[in-house]
């Protein structure tokens, strides 16, 4: 009976080298979205260019579609930063300690992950700040013509300000 309990915990203990698919698979979408927004940022530029310095016709919306574009950008990069995240904090619980990370003089804590609760909290304050920039991104189509409306986005601009105040109170 002890062999079979040994044997099986032993597999046990290495079904965690499962996590090394989820570790992977975040790791090709923090590539493909750092790559997208990298794109998206170039296409831009190289729109902007056409528009102001080759004096091609520049549309009504321009600035508002400008900015969209590069919050657009920030979402990208916030949310390839999740998933970057969250691949260093399964693999760090999951694994094995990433021994460079410890070593480096310059590492930084936010990438140093040692309980579910570090990686829960790293990865919530990153959503959270997607959740705002998407926010501000919906506020540049917003018209200011009823006062109803002025009324919502003065009330999401509460919202958004409380969920950050409680984030950092937490701490």
């Amino acid at each position: 009976m002890k062999i079979t309990e040994h044997i099986f915990e032993t597999f046990l203990w290495n079904a965690r080298f499962l996590v090394i698919l989820a570790v992977i698979s975040s790791l090709v979408g923090t590539l493909l979205l750092f790559t997208l927004a990298t794109m998206d940022m170039f296409a831009l530029a190289k729109h902007f260019i056409s528009i102001t310095l080759l004096g091609e016709v520049k549309p009504d919306d321009f600035h508002v579609e400008v900015i969209s574009h590069i919050i657009t950008s920030v979402d990208d990069f916030l949310l390839a930063i999740v998933m970057l995240i969250f691949a260093l904090g399964m693999y760090e619980l999951f694994i094995s300690k990433i021994d460079v990370a410890e070593d480096c003089d310059h590492s930084t804590n936010i990438l140093m992950i040692n309980t579910l609760d570090d990686l829960k909290d790293r990865l919530t304050k990153v959503i959270l700040m997607i959740l705002i920039v998407t926010f501000f991104k919906n506020v540049l189509y917003v018209k200011f013509d009823d006062p109803l409306n002025i009324l919502y986005m003065g009330a999401g601009i509460l919202m958004v300000s409380l969920s950050v105040y409680f984030t950092h109170k937490s701490h």
